[in-house]
């Protein structure tokens, strides 16, 4: 009777649905931001790193691989095995534009497993603070003027700063130049120095030079004003909706990442947003907290693609490789 017993338990302790999936992580994580420290991209992953470190009590190493306008990092992440140690925090330039503007891109921006929306950054429309011009109207009338030529920066070729940025100056007749940088942070340096006539830029990322009154910001994205700057009109307001789109952020691992360890990510990311004390800093630092679980954020994922392809004809921006 009990090697009945034990006979007929042998399927039960056999059933997938009932198997124990490995543990994970075990050893240290590596997570690539496709950009140079100090930026947008940055700021999120190292909060999410020590907040995941913590959680799992293993090692999280943010691994910065910047150039190419995120194509270098992403493409080493998209080339990793799908074993969850190497995981990718991309934007809607590496996941969604790079494939419009990019001929032979290296990696699939569709071709990743989606762990979890992580934030939205709205733009907002910056000005160095010795730039004569106060309103949106008073820039678009600079750059039309006979001989004055603006120049604009942006993160890198290909961002959505530069498709914003050049959508903006066609529509309105401007005569601007594209600067292209390594990054939001050099890029809102150089325009703080006057370099460069204006940006759109993510609000994260040009805050605190704002709040040193290094910067002006003449109107800002979304569907509401900010809270630390209520005076500032949104772009929507002044009839330029057509430039208030928000970035996004998202977490990404190789296709074939096995799905308990995607939702174990997303897991870690929930808890970590909901630490009141991070998520303050991140909201007053211009970013907006917006996670979406796996199963939600991979059809986001594809629609934004085909979404930020239309933008980018919209804005005449061609890139070569």
């Amino acid at each position: 009777m009990i090697a009945r017993r034990a006979l007929l338990a042998l399927p039960l302790l056999a059933s997938p649905a009932l198997a124990q999936s490995p543990a994970w992580p075990t050893r240290a994580v590596r997570l690539i931001v496709p950009f140079p420290p100090g930026g947008t991209t940055d700021v999120l992953a190292r909060a999410l790193a020590a907040k995941w470190q913590d959680r799992w009590g293993q090692q999280v190493v943010v691994d910065n691989k910047g150039g190419g306008g995120g194509v270098i990092g992403t493409q080493d992440a998209f080339r990793a095995a799908p074993d969850g140690y190497t995981l990718v925090l991309g934007n809607n330039q590496t996941h969604a534009t790079n494939g419009a503007l990019i001929p032979n891109l290296p990696y699939d921006p569709a071709g990743f497993a989606a762990i979890s929306l992580v934030a939205r950054a709205p733009h907002a429309l910056v000005v160095p603070a010795s730039s004569p011009a106060r309103t949106v109207a008073e820039l678009v009338a600079l750059g039309r003027q006979p001989g004055r030529g603006l120049s604009y920066a942006s993160s890198s070729a290909g961002s959505s700063s530069h498709l914003m940025s050049e959508t903006f100056a066609r529509r309105n007749g401007m005569n601007a130049t594209h600067v292209p940088y390594r990054g939001a942070a050099p890029a809102a340096q150089d325009l703080a120095a006057g370099t460069v006539d204006f940006m759109m830029a993510t609000w994260a990322s040009v805050s605190g030079l704002a709040a040193g009154g290094r910067i002006r910001a003449l109107g800002v994205g979304g569907d509401a004003r900010f809270p630390d700057i209520p005076e500032v009109p949104t772009l929507k307001e002044l009839g330029y909706d057509y430039v208030s789109g928000d970035a996004w952020f998202g977490l990404f691992a190789p296709q074939g990442t096995p799905a308990p360890i995607l939702q174990t990510g997303y897991d870690a990311t929930v808890a970590a947003l909901a630490d009141p004390v991070l998520r303050g800093r991140l909201e007053a630092a211009g970013f907006r907290i917006a996670t979406m679980p796996p199963a939600e954020f991979g059809p986001f994922h594809q629609a934004e693609v085909a979404r930020w392809a239309a933008l980018v004809r919209e804005s005449g921006v061609t890139l070569a490789n």
